[in-house]
């Protein structure tokens, strides 16, 4: 499948880079929980999950192969984020589909073809219907103004670059005025309301991958210092479907919370629902992103009652195998 030089036949496919499409571990910018995800690109949410391999075709077309050979693309991420060279090339039989276009934002091409360009609408037969359909081509969620795809990805770059956001919200704390009895969380203004971070770290700040999809961009950080107790009502209705999740006898949505590894033996969640976004690591605080707040990212100080919940969490999330 994958072309070895600069050229590419017109039967081959160029492979640019790949992503897990499974219950733990799928591009967020696709939705809020594993299903969606999958919607998105009009597949099933077959638990066992997809690997997703795009590239371009020999005129240059833009196309993503959809395999169920998971551990296969699983290799190829990880030996390429090691920056390893890795030839990934899924056997026939475990091609489910080809499909035109990229649901992902790439910022590479191949060499020796074409710019990268939709292919041509073709017809296909829908088997539920029994009749000819056309099927578009996948594009990328529109990042460009705020909303739920730009909020996912803000929430993966902060969890992405954890320890930055969190030096930029104890710089804040810090610099916070002193009450006549000393500074105290429940004293500090609401984050929402709070002085703009402007020295936060952005997505330009991220390490680059060439093979990865592009960012939308990061949102600038605001906040106070103190870390109080949430009362913005969008942070509040977050967490309160959070716990209701872990309190109902109904698992979540798959890949609604997930699990990932984080230092010290420490786990990072990152959940998704309806307007919110939540990124957390089980040995300290919460941020929390919002539709109704455009660039915001909200803290969710420690507390007494954020331990007890991170690790009903972290019980009840998927993660990688």
């Amino acid at each position: 499948m994958a072309a070895t030089d600069d050229s590419v036949d017109d039967d081959a496919l160029y492979v640019l880079t790949a992503a897990l499409l499974t219950p733990a571990r799928f591009p967020a910018v696709l939705g809020d929980d594993y299903a969606q995800a999958c919607a998105a690109l009009g597949l099933e949410p077959y638990p066992g999950g997809y690997g997703l391999v795009m590239g371009q075709d020999g005129e240059g077309a833009r196309w993503t192969v959809v395999v169920d050979d998971v551990s296969l693309v699983a290799v190829a991420i990880a030996s390429w984020d090691c920056g390893m060279e890795y030839d990934l090339s899924p056997g026939e039989r475990t091609v489910v589909c080809a499909l035109p276009g990229w649901p992902l934002a790439l910022a590479v091409a191949a060499p020796g073809v074409p710019a990268p360009h939709d292919p041509e609408p073709a017809a296909f037969e829908d088997s539920g219907a029994g009749e000819s359909a056309v099927r578009l081509p996948l594009t990328p969620p529109d990042t460009e103004a705020w909303g739920p795809a730009q909020r996912r990805l803000g929430a993966d770059e902060v969890a992405l670059q954890w320890a930055s956001w969190r030096e930029r919200f104890e710089d804040a704390e810090d610099s916070a005025p002193e009450t006549p009895d000393g500074p105290d969380a429940s004293d500090a203004r609401e984050a929402s309301d709070g002085p703009e971070v402007s020295d936060a770290p952005e997505a330009s700040d991220a390490p680059e991958a060439s093979d990865a999809p592009e960012s939308s961009g990061l949102p600038a950080a605001s906040g106070a210092g103190g870390m109080p107790t949430p009362s913005h009502p969008g942070v509040v209705r977050a967490l309160a479907e959070l716990r209701a999740h872990v309190d109902a006898d109904a698992a979540p949505p798959p890949g609604r919370i997930r699990s990932g590894f984080a230092p010290d033996e420490a786990r990072t969640l990152r959940a998704d629902g309806p307007g919110w976004s939540f990124v957390a690591r089980t040995d300290d605080m919460a941020f929390v992103l919002l539709d109704e707040e455009p660039g915001e990212v909200l803290p969710v100080g420690r507390g007494p009652e954020l331990p007890g919940l991170l690790k009903a969490l972290d019980e009840i999330a998927v993660r990688p195998a």
